[in-house]
C-alpha cells in the first residue's frame, strides 16, 4: 500500500534501517545553555558559553538577554552547538527592553526570564508563538507577586503574553512549589538573588538542579536542605539576597534529552551500536538512563574522556555535572511501572520511553503524568495517537498510559503538533517499522535539535 505524507506542514519520510552504527553529534544542554545565557546577564563582565545548543529555544533566550542590553555575540557555531560570547554591565546595568521580548516556542525561556525580570525596576512583555501562549503562568505569577513583583497576563492570569513590572526591592520568601517544576524553582531563586532576605524554594520531589549548580559556580551559596538523594522526598533550597553573581566561563555538556532518542533507537533495533559523549549524567537529568536500564537495556556507561573531575573523582564540567560516554547495543526490554516521581524526574523523556515500551515484552504503565499535557503539546494525546497509528497497543486513562509490547510497528503517517519531542520519538520508530513512517512538520525538530534528521540518516548508512 502506498501511503501519502500527511497534511499540516514540511513532512519527511523515514523507512526502516538495515543496522545502526555510530556516535551521534548532540546537541549542547538546552536547560544549561538557557541558564548559562541569563546568569550572563546578570554577571557584570565577559562570559564565554561555548558549546551551548543552537536550538530556536535557546536562540530565544539569546535574542531576550540582548534586548535588555547585555552584548550577546555568536563566536563560533558548526550547525548543532554555538560559542556565544555575553559582555554584561550586570543586573544594574540592564535596561528595559524597546519592544516585546519574543519566546517564540520556548517555555524555558518565558518562565526564567520572568524570574530575571521580576527584580529589574521596569516594564516588560514577555510573549512567543501559539503553543507557548497555551502554557500554563499562573504558576509563575503566584510566587513573583508575593515577592513585591506586578506581574499581569491573559485570561484571569493564567496564560501568556505575561506583563512583568519588576521591582530593586524585593521581598524573601518561603515557596513550596504546586506541582514538580524546575523551571518554577529557578525562577523563584533567580528573582530572589535581589530580593531582601533569604529565600527558600521548596519541593514534594526534586527536579533538574541545573540552576543551583551554576549559582555556586559563580559565588553563590545555594543551601539544600536534606542534602542526601538526589531524588525522591521533599527537598528545599535556600539562598541569601544582595550576592552579586560571578562572570563564569561555561562549558555545556551534551544534552541527555537528546541522547534518549539515540539510547532507545539503539536498544529497540536488531542491529545497533551507537556511542554518546560527554553526556550530562547529572543525578536531576538521568531518569531516562535509569528506566531503560530498569527495561533491560545495554547501556555502558563510563567516565566521559578528557573531561575534569570533581571531588569524587567522576568527570565533571566547569558547574560540576558529571559527564559520562554512553554506548548502547540492541537489547531485550520489559515493561516497567512508571510512578509520578519517576514522571517528574523524566518528564521530557515520557515520549519516546513510551516508543521503547511498545518493543518491550509485557506492560509499561506510567501514572501521573499531567504535566504533559502543558508542553509544547499535550504530549500524552498526541504520543497515543502518533503510536497508534503505528499500530502500537496503547492505552490512556485521564494522566495515566498503559502499553503492551512488543508490537510490530507498521509505518504511517503521524502528526507532531508543532512538538520538537513528538517529531523526533516519530522518527526513530520510523526506523524500526515496515514501509515508510511520515512524520508531519518534521522541522519542528529545530526546537532542540537542528540536525536531528541529518544524524539519523548517517547513522543508518
Amino acid at each position: 500500500m502506498t501511503l501519502s505524507p500527511p497534511a499540516g506542514g514540511p513532512s519527511r519520510s523515514v523507512s526502516r534501517a538495515a543496522r545502526l552504527r555510530g556516535e551521534p553529534r548532540l546537541p549542547g544542554d538546552k536547560s544549561i545553555s538557557h541558564r548559562a545565557l541569563i546568569l550572563s546577564a546578570l554577571a557584570e563582565g565577559d562570559c564565554l558559553v561555548s558549546g551551548a545548543g543552537d536550538g530556536r529555544d535557546v536562540q530565544a533566550t539569546a535574542a531576550v538577554v540582548a534586548a535588555l542590553g547585555a552584548t550577546v555575540e555568536r563566536v563560533g557555531e558548526d550547525g548543532l552547538n554555538v560559542d556565544y560570547r555575553v559582555v554584561s554591565p550586570g543586573a544594574d546595568g540592564l535596561h528595559e527592553p524597546d519592544g516585546v521580548l519574543d519566546c517564540r516556542n520556548s517555555g524555558t525561556s518565558l518562565r526564567l526570564c520572568s524570574g530575571l525580570l521580576a527584580s529589574l525596576p521596569f516594564f516588560a512583555v514577555l510573549d512567543g508563538d501559539g503553543s507557548l501562549r497555551t502554557r500554563p503562568v499562573a504558576r509563575i505569577i503566584e510566587p513573583l507577586r508575593s515577592m513585591g513583583a506586578v506581574l499581569h497576563a491573559r485570561r484571569s492570569d493564567t496564560l501568556p503574553p505575561l506583563v512583568v513590572i519588576g521591582s530593586n526591592r524585593l521581598r524573601a520568601i518561603d515557596f513550596t512549589t504546586r506541582v514538580p517544576s524546575a523551571q518554577v524553582k529557578s525562577a523563584i531563586l533567580l528573582a530572589g538573588l535581589r530580593a531582601e532576605g533569604q529565600t527558600t524554594v521548596r519541593e514534594a520531589v526534586a527536579t533538574r538542579d541545573h540552576t543551583e549548580r551554576m549559582l555556586r559556580s559563580r559565588g553563590i551559596e545555594v543551601r539544600r536542605e536534606p542534602a542526601t538523594s538526589s531524588r525522591g522526598g521533599p527537598v528545599a533550597w535556600t539562598l541569601d539576597g544582595g550576592a552579586r553573581v560571578r562572570p563564569v566561563d561555561e562549558r555545556v555538556p551534551a544534552d541527555p534529552s537528546a541522547a534518549a532518542f539515540w539510547l532507545v533507537a539503539g536498544a529497540i533495533h536488531a542491529d545497533a551500536e551507537l556511542t554518546l559523549r560527554a553526556v550530562s549524567v547529572n543525578p536531576t537529568r538521568r531518569a531516562a538512563i535509569d528506566l531503560l536500564v530498569r527495561m533491560g537495556a545495554r547501556i555502558d556507561e563510563t567516565a566521559a574522556a578528557g573531561a575534569p573531575t570533581d571531588v569524587a573523582g567522576a568527570a565533571a564540567d566547569d558547574s560540576g555535572e558529571p559527564l559520562a560516554d554512553l554506548t548502547i547495543r540492541s537489547s531485550e526490554l520489559h515493561g516497567i511501572d512508571l510512578g509520578p516521581d519517576d514522571v517528574a524526574a523524566a518528564i521530557d523523556e515520557i515520549p519516546i520511553l513510551c516508543l521503547a515500551a511498545t518493543q518491550a515484552r509485557g506492560k509499561t504503565t506510567i501514572r501521573g503524568a499531567s504535566e504533559l499535557r502543558n508542553k509544547e503539546s499535550d504530549r500524552i494525546a498526541g504520543i497515543a495517537r502518533g503510536l497508534r497509528a503505528l499500530g502500537a497497543r496503547i492505552a490512556v486513562d485521564g494522566d495515566d498510559i498503559s502499553i503492551e509490547g512488543p508490537t510490530p510497528l507498521v509505518g504511517a503517517p503521524t502528526q507532531t503538533l508543532d512538538d520538537h519531542r513528538l517529531a523526533m520519538t516519530f522518527a526513530v520508530a520510523g526506523l524500526i517499522a515496515s514501509g515508510s513512517t511520515w512524520i508531519d512538520r518534521a522541522d519542528s525538530a529545530a526546537v532542540s535539535y537542528p540536525t536531528f534528521f541529518t544524524e539519523l540518516e548517517r547513522l543508518r548508512a
